[in-house]
C-alpha cells in the first residue's frame, strides 16, 4: 500500500512531528553558539559581539541550506512533500496551466490586433490549446482519489450489499434523483434510517 493511502500508524522513515527535525539542531546550535559568543566576549565592543554573533547564525543559515541540499539524496524526504503528479506537483501544474491559457488570450487579442497572420493564429493556437487540454488531464486524473479509497475499503472490509444506493428510499426503496431530498413516492427524508 503506497503512503499517500495509507491509515496505519506512523512507523519510522520520516520524522514525527513529535521529534525534534535536523533543521532544528542547526537553529539550536547557532542559537547557543551565539549565547556562548556573548559571554565568553565580555570586554569586548558591542559591535564585535553582535558581529561574532550574527556570524555564528549565517554559519547555522549555511548548515541548514547543506542539509536541505544533501537531505534528497538520502532518499528521506519530509513530510511535508506536496502532491506529485506525472513527475511534477499540482502547483507547478497549475501554474503551468495558467500561463498556456494566458498565452491562448493574448494570442488571441494579437489576432483581433491585426498583429498576428490567420495561418499562424491557427498554429500556435491548435498548440497551446493542446498542451492547455494535456495539463488539464494530468491536473484531473490526480485529483480523484475516490476510486482508490473505495477500493481499499472494499479490500479491507467488503463490500456491503445492504447500503442503499444514492437517492434511494430506505422506507420504500423507490430510486430518487440524486439530489433528492425526499422521497418522491413516500415523502419520508431520504438517508435517514428508520
Amino acid at each position: 500500500m503506497s503512503s499517500e493511502t495509507s491509515t496505519e500508524p506512523h512507523t519510522g522513515g520520516t520524522p514525527d512531528a513529535d521529534s525534534l527535525q535536523p533543521w532544528q539542531l542547526f537553529t539550536l546550535a547557532g542559537l547557543i553558539g551565539a549565547t556562548l559568543t556573548v559571554f565568553m566576549s565580555r570586554g569586548q565592543s558591542p559591535s564585535a559581539v553582535i558581529l561574532l554573533s550574527l556570524t555564528i547564525f549565517a554559519a547555522a543559515a549555511v548548515g541548514i541550506a547543506a542539509l536541505r541540499t544533501f537531505m534528497p539524496l538520502t532518499g528521506r524526504l519530509s513530510n511535508d512533500s506536496t502532491q506529485v503528479l506525472g513527475g511534477r506537483t499540482r502547483a507547478a501544474l497549475e501554474r503551468e496551466k495558467t500561463l498556456v491559457l494566458r498565452s491562448i488570450k493574448d494570442l488571441e487579442f494579437d489576432r483581433a490586433m491585426g498583429k498576428l497572420s490567420d495561418k499562424d493564429f491557427s498554429e500556435m493556437g491548435a498548440r497551446l490549446r493542446a498542451r492547455a487540454a494535456g495539463l488539464m488531464r494530468q491536473l484531473d486524473a490526480g485529483a480523484g482519489y475516490r476510486g482508490q479509497i473505495e477500493q481499499e475499503i472494499e479490500r479491507r472490509i467488503g463490500k456491503s450489499e445492504e447500503a442503499p444506493k444514492k437517492g434511494e428510499c430506505s422506507q420504500c426503496k423507490t430510486v430518487n434523483d440524486p439530489d433528492a431530498r425526499f422521497c418522491k413516492q413516500c415523502g419520508a427524508k431520504i438517508g435517514v434510517l428508520s
